[in-house]
């Protein structure tokens, strides 16, 4: 009995079962394995009719995954790797900016345990931060903020 390779459907199953793909990960990933030309849009255009590709699902796996220790700026690079729409990629920056100070904050804290003692010190924290995708005005307010944690969590102290 002759093994078969599995069908370009099977194959983008199979990679749609371990985490979520946009339709453009999924064409670079196959392209090699299409034998006749337009069997892979056909594929794809089956797949995604049947809502297996989807590319809000997508961009909420990302931002699931990456929003929590990334700045706005990775994920949308992250999601324009990933052939996201520009519109859909607008939309999900958007609303992580509100919240980029706090997760930039969050973050720096998990890594290091007090401010910046001198510029190399201070040098080596932004450049954590901005590696992870965050702006130079966000990554300045996190080191420029007061540092001192029981202010506020209780004013009246």
């Amino acid at each position: 009995m002759a093994f078969s390779a599995p069908s370009l459907k099977g194959r983008a199953l199979r990679l749609l079962s371990q985490r979520e793909h946009s339709r453009a990960e999924l064409e670079r990933k196959l392209a090699r394995h299409e034998e006749e030309p337009g069997t892979l849009a056909k594929a794809l255009d089956e797949l995604a009719a049947k809502d297996f590709i989807s590319e809000p699902r997508v961009v909420a796996s990302v931002l699931h995954q990456r929003a929590a220790r990334s700045g706005a700026l990775r994920v949308k690079q992250e999601l324009q790797a990933k052939g996201i729409a520009p519109e859909a990629i607008a939309q999900a920056v958007a609303g992580l900016k509100e919240t980029e100070v706090e997760r930039a904050t969050a973050l720096w804290r998990r890594r290091f345990d007090a401010p910046p003692a001198d510029a190399k010190e201070r040098a080596k924290q932004m450049r954590f931060l901005m590696a992870r995708g965050f702006s130079g005005a966000v990554v300045s307010k996190v080191l420029r903020s007061d540092f001192d944690d029981t202010s506020d969590d209780n004013p009246d102290e």
